[in-house]
């Protein structure tokens, strides 16, 4: 069998010969895939639903450089291969573009600023790429009868074509560092900020914000606030996220309800941190989302709510027992003020006990089960307490207060009675 690729002219000339690329182009679709998979089983930061933002950056980026190598080598008649340039040289791309090159290897290198993180993992990416790729030239080499000296400059030509993407990735890396690059421009913003205005909306107006913002108006919308000084992965929101993290009080808006989806965009977008997803209401109400939401993080914040991502939907009871802490206290003095002349401890007994009380209206059998005493004990302290509120129990308005001063006390134990 006559060799498929001669060395030739190309081989003399210490170049890698162009008709080798014409053996390479059929294996990019699977070899790409390949290099896919074993970067996201090798690098956990990578390993995101390829279906995401980010996901989808990293199958276009291996497809991209894939093809701009291949293309390189099948350069045009006379033109040199990467691995025969003069130190510090950059070759055009044909068919891909030098500069759609640079821009995709910048590109990466921003997103790796941009996560908060060194170009270590960027790097072992490329690594990990070159190596998969090469164990594929090894695999299909031996059916061409390529001879080790055009092998040994395909090698020098893919490791100088990695070292140029990791110098490219510096270059944008470096940008980024010295200019943050916000997932969000000032446009974006202001319609951010228009959208939360609490004057009636010009629809006219917010239309043409949006438009300039390529952003399209959704009917319903959810807000998230977003606990301050967060760090904020940037290349993990969703495109149509509106998003102000650059203030004292950081917010997102959701065009419509706060899917599974979203939510795990939130837990990638702020990692470990903490925020709370209002309600999602009409755009017109989007302010309303937002002061509901802001009121569960100071919650959560303040111990009350245990989660990390608070959904106002699952705690609107509590929203609105703290919706005035002042009032709570107040209310809390007036209703449960007749316990002062007692003892901490003795106070804390004969709440709780009512409290079981008034939210199951069990036997005295059943809220001993639930406190984990004994069912005299409970006789006991129901006596005590019908001797201490007398009629007030009676009364529905009353005893409603009573529970709600009970509620509150039960979630921030500071708000107590003195």
């Amino acid at each position: 069998m006559s060799r498929t690729v001669e060395a030739g002219a190309a081989e003399r000339a210490g170049r890698v010969p162009p008709r080798l690329a014409r053996i390479m182009r059929p294996e990019l679709p699977s070899l790409a895939g390949e290099i896919i998979a074993e970067i996201r089983r090798g690098i956990p930061e990578y390993a995101r639903p390829l279906d995401g933002p980010y996901g989808q950056v990293l199958r276009l980026s291996v497809e991209h450089n894939l093809t701009a190598f291949v293309d390189r080598v099948a350069g045009p008649p006379g033109a040199a291969a990467p691995g025969s340039l003069p130190s510090g040289a950059a070759p055009p791309v044909p068919g891909s573009g030098s500069g759609d090159l640079a821009r995709t290897a910048r590109m990466l290198g921003q997103y790796e600023a941009h996560e908060g993180r060194t170009l270590d993992t960027l790097q072992a990416a490329y690594r990990i790429g070159g190596q998969v790729a090469w164990r594929r030239v090894m695999k299909v080499a031996p059916r061409h009868d390529i001879s080790s000296a055009v092998m040994s400059r395909l090698a020098d030509a893919l490791f100088s074509f990695l070292d140029e993407l990791a110098a490219l990735s510096l270059e944008g890396y470096l940008e980024a560092r010295e200019r943050p690059i916000p997932a969000l421009d000032e446009r974006r913003r202001r319609l951010l900020r228009r959208v939360l205005e609490h004057a009636p909306h010009d629809a006219s107006e917010l239309d043409q914000a949006a438009h300039a913002a390529g952003w399209a108006v959704p009917g319903e919308v959810t807000l998230v606030a977003v606990e301050p000084e967060s760090r904020c992965v940037w290349t993990a929101l969703d495109e149509d996220v509106l998003a102000d993290l650059e203030t004292d009080a950081p917010h997102l808006l959701l065009p419509g309800p706060c899917t599974a989806a979203r939510r795990a965009m939130l837990d990638a977008a702020v990692p470990g941190r903490r925020a709370a997803i209002g309600l999602t209401v009409p755009l017109h109400q989007a302010a309303d989302s937002l002061r509901w939401a802001r009121r569960a993080l100071g919650l959560a914040l303040d111990g009350v709510v245990d989660d990390r991502i608070v959904h106002c939907e699952d705690h609107l009871v509590t929203l609105w027992l703290f919706s005035d802490p002042a009032l709570v206290e107040q209310l809390t003095r007036r209703r449960l003020g007749i316990l002062d002349t007692m003892t901490r401890g003795q106070q804390d007994r004969l709440t709780e006990t009512l409290r079981t009380w008034l939210v199951t209206r069990g036997t005295a059998a059943e809220i001993a089960a639930e406190l984990h005493i004994h069912p005299q004990t409970v006789r006991y302290r129901m006596r005590k307490i019908e001797q201490t509120f007398g009629a007030e129990l009676t009364d529905p308005e009353t005893r409603f207060g009573i529970e709600v001063a009970l509620r509150a006390a039960h979630l921030r134990p500071s708000v107590r009675t003195r």
